[in-house]
């Protein structure tokens, strides 16, 4: 028996896991892939106290800290949750494990265009985030696919940034705010390919060039680029607690200012939640506030004091 089990292994669910140890909690991560989405950028130099920082070296960094406070942390994949007996029930591919309060940090999965190339060159050129990998593509060529308002904020974003910005859309029309729309449309370094699609990611050790469909032509073209932004929506898989928590219409697990999910002893933190910025700061806030919660909960049931206070900071 756990005192709360956290899924998911990127920011959020590292940072609950520090939080959660630091509460003398009996704390297991599981996670099927370390890193969580960290793992699609290359560079991070958004993240305080680094000026730059490999998404590698930051992932491990976050690891260390959690196995240093004791939180097990398990590479698994849970398949169904239970909750009776005033105890949650986690049944993963290998073992069942049982928890008092369970933290959600799955995080979102980009969806990708799955085309040939692209997997190969991830990380190589290929990104799914412009406010990550954007600044190493000043003074270069860039293409963003997309037609929703994640793509126009990326084409405005690397607009500032990068010499020229193609923004290829399957449609005539996007998706996104007029006013956002209207922005990149007044952008003079952002040409927009329309009715359009890429078709093949190509190059060698990096990105060199991407083919491009017309599917109103029936025409095919190359586009030399450096770097090329897939913004075409993320995934949230939370079907895992559908019968248990509250969702939005994309999926998101809806939390309250505790991150609280609708399941008393349920808690979300990180992308995973309607939080409209998705940053890796955000998400580790939120990592920091649902283990918290999740301890005064637990206070709380136990008949004690619900306060949080962090005195360690006092220990010598």
């Amino acid at each position: 028996m756990y005192d709360t089990i956290i899924i998911g292994t990127g920011p959020a669910g590292f940072t609950a896991g520090i939080y959660a140890a630091r509460r003398e909690m009996k704390t297991l991560i599981i996670g099927k892939e370390m890193g969580g989405q960290l793992i699609w950028a290359s560079e991070i130099e958004n993240y305080p106290g680094f000026k730059s920082i490999s998404s590698f070296d930051l992932i491990n960094k976050m690891n260390e800290q959690v196995r240093a406070l004791g939180v097990e942390i398990k590479s698994d994949e849970v398949k169904k949750i239970e909750n009776k007996d005033n105890k949650f029930i986690l049944h993963t591919n290998r073992d069942i494990y049982e928890a008092r309060a369970v933290i959600l940090a799955m995080g979102l999965s980009p969806r990708r265009l799955a085309i040939p190339g692209e997997e190969k060159l991830t990380g190589k050129g290929v990104s799914y985030c412009a406010n990550c990998d954007g600044p190493f593509y000043k003074d270069k060529t860039a293409a963003v696919v997309g037609g929703g308002n994640s793509a126009l904020d990326a084409a405005e974003i690397l607009s500032k940034i990068a010499k020229k910005v193609y923004l290829i859309h399957r449609r005539d029309e996007f998706r996104g705010f007029e006013a956002l729309v209207g922005e990149v449309k007044a952008r003079k370094n952002i040409e927009l390919v329309l009715n359009s699609e890429p078709r093949e990611v190509i190059g060698e050790n990096k990105l060199e060039k991407i083919k491009v469909f017309n599917n109103k032509t029936k025409e095919e073209k190359d586009l030399e680029i450096d770097g090329l932004f897939v913004e075409i929506g993320r995934i949230a898989n939370t079907d895992l607690v559908a019968d248990l928590a509250k969702r939005n219409e994309r999926g998101e697990i809806i939390v309250d200012e505790k991150c609280m999910t609708s399941c008393p002893g349920m808690f979300a933190a990180g992308d995973v939640t309607p939080v409209e910025f998705k940053q890796i700061t955000i998400a580790c806030g939120q990592g920091a506030i649902a283990a918290l919660a999740a301890y005064q909960y637990l206070r709380l049931k136990q008949g004690e004091s619900g306060e949080v206070v962090d005195r360690s900071y006092m220990k010598k």
